[in-house]
């Protein structure tokens, strides 16, 4: 019986280095991202390299993560505010912050609720985008919904939404309140309204209504992986830029 455990305990030692190679960098990256990431890193993996660890959230709850010190190779936020942040803080690697993607903002709702609004502004946006609750990222601090904030203050129509605003922690939770029928409308990006063949578009916000929706990656000096910056030029790369177009993202 001793001679089994002890062959167990060896065998566990010995396995652990293998374990850690086997696993790929920590890629902590905004929620919009998760279905185009997962495909980059099965076409890494394919490629002879250990599969990326990916974790999706808020960027801010991300930013605030590696700020307070969290372990993590590479970081793709969905605005520059948060890698900003960041880089104030000393948390990113000089020289390796690019634009990965950029994004569209739309309206969304549930089959049979809500109306076209088309190029409807002002208070007429206002009052259709009222008549129910309005769901969209936290505009304190999710970037989806600082800039539908910014696109509704620009078109005239936040005054009359604001009470009225469902806040979501995510961009992903704001598209889910939508789907289960909780809110008649959602502001989401483009590419969420992808993955709820459900919902359908009914506005989309004009270009100059707000900032660009620019998602930068940066590699961080937290970063141990020797992948790591290989994964980050591969996403940039022409390969990686036809994933994130076939998954609704415009290139940088």
């Amino acid at each position: 019986m001793r001679l089994w455990s002890f062959l167990f305990m060896l065998f566990a030692l010995l396995g652990r280095p293998a374990a850690a190679q086997a696993r790929g960098p920590l890629v902590l990256a905004a929620a919009s991202m998760q279905e185009a990431l997962g495909e980059a890193a099965d076409r890494w993996a394919a490629r002879g390299h250990p599969r990326p660890v990916l974790s999706f959230a808020a960027s801010s709850a991300l930013a605030r993560q590696i700020g307070a010190g969290a372990p993590a190779d590479l970081f793709i936020s969905a605005d520059d505010r948060w890698m900003d942040w960041l880089a104030e803080k000393g948390r990113l690697v000089p020289g390796t912050r690019a634009v990965l993607a950029g994004n569209r903002l739309v309206v969304v709702a549930a089959p049979g609720r809500g109306q076209e609004l088309g190029g409807t502004r002002g208070r007429a946006l206002g009052t259709l985008l009222a008549a129910g609750p309005l769901a969209m990222g936290d505009p304190a601090a999710v970037p989806a919904g600082r800039y539908g904030k910014t696109a509704l203050e620009r078109l005239g129509a936040w005054p009359m939404v604001a009470p009225r605003v469902v806040r979501g922690e995510s961009v992903r939770a704001a598209l889910s309140l939508v789907e289960r029928g909780a809110a008649p409308y959602g502001i989401v990006y483009a590419t969420d309204a992808r993955i709820a063949p459900r919902l359908r578009i009914v506005g989309r916000f004009p270009p100059g209504s707000h900032p660009p929706v620019h998602y930068p990656v940066a590699r961080l000096v937290s970063a141990r992986h020797p992948d790591a910056e290989g994964f980050r030029r591969f996403l940039l790369s022409p390969a990686g830029q036809s994933i994130l177009v076939r998954h609704g993202f415009t290139r940088p």
